[in-house]
């Protein structure tokens, strides 16, 4: 199951192993600005970094992180004489600055964060590498020089907090997942490898005498890629290649609750992660199955009786396969990206409105190469409804024989307003 839903980890390595030559100075591959004119009054798209294969990284797997000040957070699972980076946009003015904070170097044991970053309780950057065919992977954090840098290129310092060892004690290769923190600062992932059974696990680590120690529970088959939520009660959610299930707490350990099960009719192969609201909701998307042989689901999972009640918030009826999961405004309306589909077959970036009655969806962009192909990761919304995210290849980059290394995007003003196409009218599908 897991072989026929994700790339293999040995193409994905290899990708990013594959070496570029660029006659680009080095001035322009450590910080690079790009100029765009993104528009609060109106929905507009734009690329505000293709990246080049070169120092700043190649074929992003994972969304971003909006930090303070709307800093965008990101990785990437390789580059030209590296093996991941870990990088910063912000904006300045009418012009975006792309900053490479990390660089895992090559033949490290530590390399391949195909998972993003999230910003930890003291600020700090947190995720996860998977290491590649070299190492059972890690969980690393990332701080900031602790004194002022006059260099144009200031590397942030790594930690590694904890490097897995596999079956049977422990996890293994940790894929597209983001970091969760519950209020005592423990920090919560998965991994699709290790455990008793070799078929992943979810582990949690908890701070103790200026370290880390872990625990986990594994799944006998479970193959879990993305990371977990947590609800207000410390209950863990997380999907595995077929289902979504739930963690409690109990004598020291978790005690698995599986809240549904996906057979196709209602949605097959749910490999995204999820996203939990403040009532308990949970929300996620599905690579295919639906109603009428579909091609993916947006679902919800509500609470209900001591248990969760799953209903289809829309079924897709053209190509869309999603990897990624969904964001959320405080209207409710959701956006996410289909990594196939399209005008022109390369993916394309949603909305789903009136959600509360049948969710009507609308399409924001279609990507046409040149401009991005393919978003992978979940899309992120920052305070004044701006949607950002990447594509795993396309842009304007010279990797994978001409296929491109991939982009960030923005999508100005779609949160809270009924976006436009550049006709007026609302565009469906």
């Amino acid at each position: 199951m897991q072989n026929q839903t994700s790339l293999s980890r040995n193409s994905r390595v290899n990708g990013v192993q594959h070496k570029r030559t660029f006659a680009i100075s080095s001035a322009i591959l450590l910080v690079l600005t790009l100029f765009a004119t993104p528009t609060v009054q109106a929905q507009t798209f734009s690329v505000i970094h293709n990246f080049t294969g070169g120092l700043d990284g190649e074929d992003p797997s994972s969304g971003v992180t909006v930090g303070p000040s709307g800093v965008l957070y990101g990785t990437t699972p390789g580059g030209e004489n590296n093996t991941g980076t870990v990088f910063k946009l912000s904006r300045a003015n009418s012009s975006w600055v792309f900053t490479p904070l990390y660089e895992f170097p090559e033949g490290s044991d530590a390399g391949y964060p195909f998972g993003g970053v999230v910003i930890g309780p003291n600020g700090a950057l947190y995720g996860t590498t998977d290491g590649g065919d070299l190492n059972p992977g890690t969980v690393f954090e990332l701080r900031p020089p602790p004194t002022f840098c006059r260099s144009v290129l200031c590397y942030w310092n790594e930690t590694v907090l904890h490097a897995f060892t596999g079956q049977p004690t422990d996890g293994a290769n940790p894929e597209y997942v983001n970091l969760a923190f519950d209020q005592a600062g423990n920090i919560y992932g998965t991994t699709v490898g290790g455990g008793m059974s070799n078929g992943g696990t979810t582990f949690e680590l908890t701070p103790s005498g200026g370290g880390y120690t872990e625990s986990i529970y594994s799944f006998r088959d479970g193959y879990p890629s993305y990371g977990v939520v947590l609800d207000i009660a410390g209950n863990v959610y997380g999907t595995t290649a077929g289902t979504v299930y739930q963690l409690m707490p109990s004598s020291g350990g978790w005690v698995e609750n599986v809240l549904v099960h996906f057979d196709g009719t209602n949605g097959s192969d749910p490999i995204s992660g999820l996203l939990i609201d403040a009532s308990g909701n949970l929300y996620g998307t599905t690579f295919g199955g639906g109603e009428n042989n579909g091609d993916g689901v947006v679902y919800k999972l509500a609470p209900s009786g001591g248990g969760f009640t799953y209903s289809a918030l829309y079924t897709f009826s053209s190509y869309c396969e999603s990897y990624g999961g969904v964001a959320m405004d405080a209207a409710g309306d959701f956006f996410g990206g289909c990594y196939v589909g399209g005008a022109h077959g390369n993916g394309w970036i949603y909305e789903l409105t009136n959600c509360s009655q049948a969710c009507t969806v609308v399409d924001l962009h279609d990507f046409s190469g040149s401009d991005g192909s393919g978003p992978y990761g979940a899309p992120a919304l920052d305070a004044n409804g701006n949607l950002y995210g990447t594509t795993l290849s396309g842009g304007t980059g010279n990797c994978d024989s001409g296929a491109g290394c991939g982009v960030v995007w923005e999508i100005a003003g779609v949160a809270g307003r009924h976006p436009v196409n550049r006709f007026g009218a609302r565009r469906r599908r």
